[in-house]
């Protein structure tokens, strides 16, 4: 199998779907003549022209909104929002429209829009620019929120996320675009819901998504030393959420621990470990406990930044607790 980057797993899967559709587009801040804010989409303008990859003013809320539009009228349009943060300014798009359409039109409408953005912290951009919303939009029936953490996932979700016919929120990590990882050859998917076993493991589950989840493998490795066997689990999904493969691992490890890289309070976490207490409390041998960010705005500083942020070190740190007499 190939390797491929992250960044680059993500450009097959928008040039596989440009190809395959002469009514998909590209449309954001940045995406033509700059090649995108990560370079995921550099030379793509001079490849399929102004129409197909269209540069938009700087207004979330239009942008969005026209691609809502667009997809409803029978396009397949893909939205970049250079970062989670800037879909605040399109919430009320992506929650009250995008979300909402299929439901109040009795199925008459479809919204097959896939919307691209970059979340969490690690880039000294400071607090307005370094946040991880994915989890937000996690809460809204009607749309889809797929977090993949490595190349082959990104490209196995992006395909099923082009093929969904509802909006699908697709959450990348900058600080992953330069991973790499082989990528299979043959044609495959990963279906949305579908949690994965990265690791496997007997004496805990460390649960965890997007760049959380190599830093939960690290975790793993570190505990292997100490001859704890880490089972780490990578959700890839929030909406919907595998659920059963949570379970399934909890019951065979009777530990876990989730990793979240966003604020710790009122985190996706927490709904994590409610389905844990709910459906596997007679196997636990000790609490479920969580790793998450910091509880303050993100500084700017890039040492008083990393301190806000989960390591492996914290994760291993939290793992060892639960067997501590």
């Amino acid at each position: 199998m190939p390797q491929l980057t992250y960044r680059e797993a993500i450009r097959v899967g928008l040039e596989e779907a440009l190809a395959a559709n002469p009514e998909t587009v590209i449309m954001g801040e940045d995406v033509g003549a700059y090649g995108g804010s990560y370079a995921v989409t550099k030379g793509f303008l001079e490849q399929y022209g102004e129409e197909r990859i269209i540069d938009t003013p700087i207004s979330e809320s239009g942008f969005v909104g026209a691609g809502i539009g667009a997809a409803i009228a029978g396009m397949r349009p893909i939205v970049e929002i250079m970062t989670i943060n800037f879909s605040l300014l399109a919430m009320d798009q992506i929650v009250n429209l995008a979300a909402k359409a299929r439901y109040m039109s009795g199925g008459q409408m479809t919204v097959p829009l896939v919307i691209r953005t970059v979340s969490g912290g690690g880039n000294m951009l400071a607090a307005t620019h370094s946040q991880s919303l994915e989890a937000w939009y996690a809460r809204v029936p009607g749309i889809k929120v797929v977090t993949p953490s490595n190349p082959a996932d990104a490209l196995g979700l992006f395909r099923s996320a082009m093929a969904d016919p509802n909006p699908v929120m697709y959450v990348e990590h900058s600080l992953l675009y330069g991973s790499r990882a082989e990528v299979p050859d043959e044609p495959y998917t990963v279906p949305i819901g579908s949690a994965s076993v990265a690791r496997p493991g007997t004496d805990v589950s460390i649960i965890a998504y997007l760049r959380m989840t190599p830093v939960a493998l690290s975790a793993a490795d570190i505990l292997e030393a100490e001859g704890i066997s880490a089972e780490v689990i990578d959700l890839r999904s929030l909406l919907p959420l595998d659920s059963g493969t949570i379970i399934d691992s909890v019951n065979r490890t009777n530990r876990a621990v989730v990793v979240e890289e966003t604020w710790e309070f009122g985190g996706f976490a927490g709904e994590v470990i409610a389905q844990i207490n709910e459906r596997a409390f007679d196997s636990l041998d000790a609490p479920v406990l969580r790793v998450a960010g910091v509880n303050v705005p993100t500084p700017y500083s890039r040492p008083l930044e990393l301190l806000t942020i989960p390591t492996a070190e914290a994760v291993a740190d939290k793992v060892r607790s639960l067997f501590q007499a």
